[in-house]
């Protein structure tokens, strides 16, 4: 069945209080999600389920018929956030995928974007996320064949999975470019990399101080990835001989993500790459096979940290800012891991000059329990096995030198 060419019209295909599910991050179906955006005004109120947002689709100027939900507020989606028009689901990126498996999420209409090769058969492309599962008991699936986004392996559509409409793309897909590295990025990244060994296998999220870490890795040999997702600088160190795959106990020769986030420069690199897997949540974020990776190291990022050493990644001052995400699946999965190691990586101080570094966070993402390495522009606190007290005083000795008097004051009164 050829791509329909012709502007999609959404008037009858969405019911009230429909559950619409679309991709997510540079895996959204631009073509479509604007038009229904654009639409949204004329048809009966439903509810719109997203993820990361990188292109400028949902607005607080969104109609107010439409009711977003996301796991998280990352990129784009703080927009609706700020303006009150995003409700946040807490949960694991991990269990947030299964319960549309499991159907406790139940998608009414699902838009996807996919890939076609010369055979015709169909790939997810970009991310192999909750939205095949949610199209499996969908009323209505929507694909955007898009010419221009890469077919890769492991993300192959479900031949048992009905799709029942298809349109052409007229967009090309959603981009997003690394930042460059400033100053204090590149002094945590230098004491993130003194963690990292010969045959690590890396995972990683999107930002600043993730690609700054990374950048700082062209030394190394036999690195393996494993990760939520991939970006340009994964065809960097793979470029120069660092990462082989080589060491990871499990998928040798290949690097395996869940989603491809980058430019069109990895979207080259992964088109029809048999080196390159995008493997459903299930695989890249189940413990069972994060415990089989040699020493898997989780890169993660928080808002705040406590001087007991719990991570915030989700809220400031009350307000959901973040996203629990897959942090907690892979810094368990880290732990599980022989030589493993999950570091939180963040600078001492936010941008108004108040410390990260705190002496409570107002939400727990991940619990003191299972932290381990914490990593700031001034040094590593090492936590794991620490008491409560050498935890404070290894978190004030990373906190921003203009804080620690503070911080230890606290501790005092403790």
């Amino acid at each position: 069945m050829s791509a329909d060419s012709s502007p999609i019209d959404f008037s009858g295909l969405i019911r009230e209080a429909d559950l619409v599910v679309c991709g997510q991050a540079t895996a959204e179906p631009v073509t479509l999600t604007e038009a229904l955006m654009a639409q949204a005004a004329q048809l009966p109120p439903f509810r719109m389920m997203i993820g990361p947002v990188f292109s400028d689709t949902f607005s607080a100027a969104c109609a107010p018929s439409v009711t977003f939900q996301s796991y998280g507020v990352i990129g784009n989606a703080r927009r609706l956030a700020k303006a009150g028009r995003l409700d946040v689901i807490p949960s694991n990126y991990s269990a947030f995928c299964a319960d549309f498996a499991t159907r406790r999420h139940g998608a009414d209409v699902v838009l996807v974007q996919l890939a076609e090769d010369g055979d015709g058969r169909l790939s997810a492309s970009l991310s192999n996320d909750y939205v095949i599962e949610a199209a499996r008991g969908a009323r209505l699936v929507i694909a955007e064949i898009n010419p221009d986004a890469p077919f890769t392996f492991g993300a192959e559509w479900p031949g048992e999975v009905p799709i029942h409409m298809r349109v052409a793309a007229r967009r090309l897909p959603v981009e997003l470019a690394s930042t460059p590295p400033d100053d204090i990025s590149k002094r945590i990244a230098a004491h993130a990399a003194s963690l990292i060994a010969d045959g690590s296998t890396l995972q990683f999220g999107v930002g600043r101080i993730p690609d700054a870490i990374l950048s700082s890795l062209s030394h190394l040999r036999n690195l393996g990835v494993h990760s939520g997702l991939i970006n340009d600088a994964v065809v960097d160190l793979i470029a120069c001989g660092a990462v082989t795959n080589a060491e990871k106990g499990i998928d040798a020769g290949i690097t395996v993500t869940n989603q491809v986030i980058g430019t069109q420069r990895i979207y080259r690199f992964v088109h029809e790459n048999k080196t390159v897997a995008v493997r459903s949540t299930s695989y890249t974020h189940g413990q069972n096979v994060l415990a089989r990776i040699n020493r898997l190291v989780a890169i993660n990022s928080a808002l705040q940290v406590g001087l007991d050493g719990s991570v915030n990644s989700e809220t400031l001052n009350g307000v959901a800012v973040g996203a629990i995400g897959g942090q907690l699946d892979f810094v368990r999965g880290a732990n599980a891991s022989p030589g493993g190691r999950a570091i939180i990586a963040l600078p001492a101080t936010a941008s108004d000059g108040s410390s990260r570094i705190v002496a409570h966070v107002e939400t727990v993402t991940t619990p003191r329990a299972d932290v381990d390495a914490i990593v700031t522009e001034w040094g590593i606190a090492e936590l794991r096995g620490c008491g409560l007290a050498e935890r404070a005083r290894r978190m004030i000795a990373i906190a921003a030198p203009e804080h620690r008097d503070a911080l230890s004051a606290r501790l005092r009164a403790r």
